[in-house]
This record gives C-alpha cells, structure tokens and sequence, in this order.
C-alpha cells in the first residue's frame, strides 16, 4: 500500500486509529486524526502524535475535514453511515479499516478468525500454535492489538493471527486472509447492523476475496455457518464437536482428531486439554484446524493444546474464598456466550449479570438460568429488562437482587448469599459501555474487588 505523499484522515482516536496514524505517518502520509469526542473527554495521551507532527481535530467532525483528503482510515467503533464518511463517499474518497490497511502492509500470510463468541479464546491459543512452526508470529486485531502493528512487528517470513470482529469488515472490500475461519454467528451487534442478515454479511466479507488456493474454516455443528460453503470460492474445511467428518478436525471417542488430504492425526483427549467446557473444544478444534493448514506439526499442537490455560476474563478462575470459587467471564457480552458459561458448571451458580442492554432475546439463556443459577444479582441498564422477563419466564423474584451501577455492592451482594459448592460467576450477557469503557475494565475491576475481600 503505498501512503506516501498521501493526505491521510483518520476516524476514531482509540487503539486503531492511533495504530493507524502513526503508520500512515511514518510511510509519508500528511495525517489528520479526528474524534467526535473533546479531547477532554478521551483518556489517551496525545503528546506522542504530536511530537510526530500528526494534526488533530476533536468535537464535531465537519466536510471541511475531507478538503484535500485522499483517504480515510476509520476505527471499528466508527459506523458508515455518520454524515461524514457518507459525505465522503459521495465526492468518491476511499473509506478503509485498520485491518484493510494491515493486510495491504502485511508481507506474512493472515490466518483471519471471526464469529460471535470464541474468537479470542480461539486466536490466542492460534497464535501459540503458530510458534511451534514459525519464528515470528504476530497476534492482532480485536483481541486489543492493532493489527497493522502487528502485520509490520512480524515482516516477510513470519504469519500473523487475527481475531476480527464485524465492525472490522464494514470498511473493507479487498481484505484477503490465506486462511478464515468463522466460528459462530449468532444473534449479537444488531443496534450496529440493523438486522441479522447484515450481521451475518459482516462475517461472511472475511471469506469475499479469497481463491481456490486459500482456506476456509467453518464451524459444521452451526447451520449458519455450515452453510456458507454455498458462497465461498475457497477450500472449505470443517470442523464438529458433535460428528466424525470425512475430512476436518472433529472429536472421536474423546479425542481431538484431524482428517486431511487423505491422512488422519490424534491430537490429545478432550480431557487433556488445558481449557475445559464444550465451547472450548470447539475453539480447540478450529485452532487446531487452522494452524495445520498454515504449516503447524501435530506433536508441536498437541503439546500446546495440553497446556494453554485459557485467556483473561474468559471464565477465568479469580479466587477461593470461604470454600466459593469465583469467576471472572467479562468477555461474555451477549446471551449466547454467557449460556456457555453457565453449561461449563453442573449447577449451584451466584450469577451476576447486566450492562449495557444489547436487546437481545433472553429465552434460551434464562432456561439456563432457571436450572443452574441459585441467586441472580443484575447490574447496569439491563437490570430492569432482564429481572422482568426472568420473572415472566418463572425465575423466582425473591432470588433476584439488584446492584444498580455498582460492581462492588453486587460482589458484595454474592458473598453474602454464597455458600459452598456454590460459585460466583461474573458473566454478564451484555456489553459493559453504561459502566466501564470496556469488558476487560470492568473484569479487572471484579478481579480487584474479589482479591480485596476478606
């Protein structure tokens, strides 16, 4: 991609487009850096792209700021459809993600993971599986590091795993990973994308530019995405926790199993595996699939999927208390991720839940709480909504608390009605944007309450 001498707009001063600033910059771009928010209001440093001569434009974002303009970068948060990037596309000025910037950086092939849950479970234990075949090996995207960072971090030689979300591939036409995967999709993100339809579209772009000598891989158990086959130019390769393939990675008698090209691999048993619960399986076998298709060994994967532990704020073991364990699962922004939270344990939950309401159906996820949950503990704007259709779908009334807009009175709240072999599960089936800037804000901020108790 060639930015030099480029006047270069860049929309949405989080990690992104910070990332993407700087790049644009030291390839020889004039850089603008505009955020609809007051510099005030932002809890960034700017000293650094100042000292690199980047101009920055905050508050209300006007078609002044496309006078001269050659392209625009825009962050994920940042929607088409704000006036400004309409704007920008009617006087025909090419509108892009960090990620489309990335791969027209990247001089190492891109193994691409999306879905709706498990893409950073999956991208994480990914990028391990990759070390075992190469020596650099860069981890981006969604998962918190720009991908553009790190497509330069790794150079020529090297291969590079990124966790995309939906947001990512709405400023994207030529993006073109040699390996995809599309875990899941479910309902999630429909305030963004207006429909499930769309949101599905938004998933089914990481897959649009790829050929016959590239890979997909999709998850065969998930109607949805099984039947993507149907619109893909590329290699299909499945994988089923729930049935033996004839070609794929898939569970047989218990162990992870990979069929490719006529020969067949055992990798380790799923009770070997360093992360447990169905939906982990699940991630493990599409890591797997990946990384074998990129070049990985079987004897390097089975060693890394016996000792990978999982990632932060994914159901992740905080402490032991007076005989309760607690969980952090922050990561759990929608129902459908929070349902495989509650499947990982037999029963006897303190959950707490709520946020930043996504308007999501609840059916499924509060038949699961009525099984397995002891004590529900709501928290956020969702708080309202969830208690009543818990109440409507005879989740009992006397058992559910509400915590308003404090973490700490809901933890509170757990330990007071806790008992072995109870556990406390943060997992709240929402996002976190009415209470904290992020999930892992607000997962860290459950782990430092949990670890003050006494």
């Amino acid at each position: 991609m060639d930015l030099a001498d480029k006047k270069v707009l860049v929309i949405g001063a989080a990690r992104s487009g910070l990332a993407a600033a700087k790049i644009a910059k030291k390839f020889g771009s004039n850089v603008i850096l505009s955020d609809a928010k007051q510099e005030s209001e932002l809890n960034v440093d700017f000293g650094d792209l100042r000292g690199l001569g980047i101009e920055l434009r905050f508050g209300k974002q006007t078609d002044d700021l496309l006078r001269g303009v050659d392209l625009i970068i825009v962050s994920p948060a940042v929607p088409l459809r704000i006036p400004l990037l309409k704007e920008a596309t009617a006087q025909g000025i090419r509108v892009i993600s960090e990620v489309e910037l990335a791969y027209g950086l990247a001089k190492s092939p891109i193994c691409a993971v999306t879905g709706t849950n498990g893409k950073t479970t999956t991208v994480t234990l990914l990028g391990l599986l990759l070390a075992t075949a190469f020596d650099k090996v860069g981890v981006g995207g969604n998962i918190g590091y720009p991908l553009s960072e790190a497509a330069l971090d790794v150079g020529e030689g090297g291969c590079i795993a990124a966790e995309i979300s939906s947001y990512q591939m709405e400023a994207t036409k030529n993006f073109k990973p040699h390996i995809s995967a599309i875990l899941n999709v479910t309902p999630d993100h429909l305030k963004r994308h207006g429909s499930m339809e769309v949101y599905q579209a938004m998933k089914e772009k990481i897959f649009a530019q790829q050929t016959a000598e590239d890979f997909l891989v999709l998850n065969f158990d998930d109607e949805l995405t099984r039947d993507m086959i149907n619109r893909a130019a590329c290699k299909v390769v499945y994988f089923s926790r729930q049935r033996e393939l004839a070609e794929g990675a898939f569970v047989k008698n218990n162990r992870l199993v990979i069929k490719f090209n006529g020969t067949r691999h055992e990798l380790c048993t799923v009770d070997e595996l360093g992360i447990k619960g169905g939906h982990n399986v699940e991630n493990a076998l599409a890591a797997s699939m990946i990384a074998f298709l990129a070049g990985a060994q079987v004897e390097g994967i089975v060693e890394v999927l016996k000792t990978f532990q999982g990632v932060e704020h994914r159901i992740e073991f905080v402490r032991e208390l007076d005989g309760v364990k607690y969980y952090n699962d922050s990561k759990a922004t929608n129902t459908d991720s929070a349902i495989k939270a509650l499947e990982t344990f037999a029963g006897h939950i303190v959950l707490i839940a709520g946020g930043d309401d996504k308007g999501t159906d609840l059916t499924d996820f509060l038949r699961l709480v009525k099984e397995r949950v002891d004590n529900l503990i709501l928290v956020g704007d969702a708080a309202a909504r969830f208690k009543a259709c818990a109440v409507d779908s005879g989740y009992p009334v006397e058992k559910i608390s509400e915590a308003g807009y404090s973490m700490e009175r809901a933890v509170d709240l757990a330990k007071g009605v806790a008992r072995s072999p109870q556990v406390v599960l943060l997992s709240p089936a929402c996002a976190s944007f009415d209470m904290y800037s992020d999930f892992e804000e607000r997962g860290r901020d459950f782990k430092r309450i949990i670890n003050e108790l006494k």
